[in-house]
């Protein structure tokens, strides 16, 4: 049997945490909104990060297949990557002005990705949902939303659903919802409030927490394109999680139609912080009389990542790489849990996964099982889609498949009546 984790030192410091940080560790990194179930499973804090690795504060050592979230893309600490950030901080990094390297990056936007006519800069995910919702709007004239039900967009309160802390009847008054992949009840909604939707926005594909993620049906984008350019709707999709995991060009592309408005972050500085939206001409001058910006926002070390990183991932044809390791690893994982009497159900695309045991509806038998290969330093979270990155091996694999071999024994042996009901 391989040695399990102790988190001694992390358990420590996080209770010092709750002192003084409120839920100690907050939002999607914390052991709450993180899913990290059971919390006595998981390490709380990093102490290093490296390639495909990161070790927790009690000097365990992890394959992070959540790569902070997803901006872990190349690879942490990637040498190139960190190189040109060295080089651009001992010119400076905040200014007055900014330094041409923001120049640099959007024409390096707009020569790699396949809808961009410009690209605008921020620092998350959701400074540039929110500012599409605001390009849409000042571009139509209209202030009504449709969102698809499930979808996640950032924290601002247009994101929120009623009923959820702080959240006022009127941040949410102009959203209208729909079910993923349902294009009749799409048009149907642009029917009864026709000349007031200015936007329809979207995942490319289908990634919630908790339930099997779905890619989109065959002609559904196209026909959602033509029905936005029919009725004078932006069409704006949230590439945040997905941009450059699933095509260099945008998942747009990958999926074969044309967004008017495309929000990228996470993997675009592989852990450097910066977020970019990117458009067509129609709506550049929509987006420039907007006022939206921030003190950070024009940074020069993250572009500095952004372009190491992007020219990084073309020249490995890094969505290729990490969906060709993605296949690799969960071909092999369903095949150990097959061996084991398991059944795991994978869905989405193999760069960014979906998984869970569909051996029992209550989630319980995925969460042992995941907690066991967090204990032998295998990291996955419960109920989030994973992610690939372009650091992950073979050997990285197969140690994967060891441990998950492993973890399956020891949840068959604590439950044997759920396998042999």
């Amino acid at each position: 049997m391989m040695k399990t984790n102790q988190y001694g030192l992390s358990e420590q410091t996080f209770a010092r945490a709750l002192k003084v940080i409120p839920a100690g560790v907050y939002g999607h990194l914390g052991p709450s909104g993180g899913c990290a179930i059971p919390a006595s499973a998981y390490p709380k804090y990093v102490s290093k990060a490296k390639g495909a690795y990161f070790w927790d504060l009690d000097g365990n050592r992890y394959i992070d297949y959540m790569c902070a979230y997803g901006p872990n893309v190349l690879g942490y600490c990637d040498p190139d990557v960190d190189g040109a950030v060295s080089t651009q901080l001992a010119l400076g990094d905040c200014a007055t002005l900014p330094f041409s390297n923001m120049v640099d990056m959007a024409e390096l936007l707009v020569d790699t990705v396949a809808m961009a006519d410009w690209a605008f800069f921020a620092k998350n995910g959701g400074d540039v949902t929110s500012l599409a919702l605001m390009a849409a709007k000042a571009a139509t004239g209209r202030k009504k939303t449709i969102l698809v039900k499930g979808n996640y967009h950032g924290v601002a309160p247009w994101t929120h659903k009623m009923g959820a802390p702080g959240i006022t009847p009127e941040d949410v008054a102009n959203n209208l919802y729909v079910e993923w992949n349902n294009f009749a009840q799409l048009k149907a909604l642009v029917e009864q409030h026709k000349g007031e939707i200015a936007c329809f926005m979207s995942t490319p594909y289908w990634h919630p927490a908790f339930v099997d993620n779905q890619l989109p049906a065959p002609d559904y984008w196209q026909k959602v394109r033509k029905l936005c350019t029919d009725n004078g709707i932006v069409l704006a999709i949230d590439d945040v999680r997905c941009g450059f995991r699933l095509d260099i060009k945008g998942s747009d592309h990958h999926y074969g139609f044309k967004a008017d408005l495309m929000c990228f972050c996470k993997a675009l500085g592989n852990g450097y912080n910066f977020s970019a939206l990117c458009g067509i001409d129609a709506l550049k001058d929509a987006v420039a009389n907007v006022f939206y910006t921030g003190s950070y926002w024009l940074s020069a070390a993250p572009f500095a990542a952004g372009l190491a990183t992007i020219n990084k991932l073309k020249k490995l044809a890094g969505a290729e790489l990490m969906n060709r390791q993605g296949s690799k690893l969960t071909h092999g994982l369903q095949e150990v849990a097959e061996h084991h009497g398991f059944k795991l159900q994978i869905s989405g695309e193999p760069a960014m996964w979906f998984m869970r045991i569909s051996n029992d509806d209550n989630l319980v038998l995925h969460q042992q099982w995941v907690a066991e290969c967090v204990k032998r330093g295998v990291f996955f979270t419960n109920h989030h889609n994973l992610f690939m990155n372009c650091a992950i091996s073979d050997d990285d694999i197969n140690f994967t498949l060891d441990v998950a071999a492993e973890a399956f024994s020891v949840v068959a042996h604590n439950n044997p009546a759920s396998l042999n009901p």
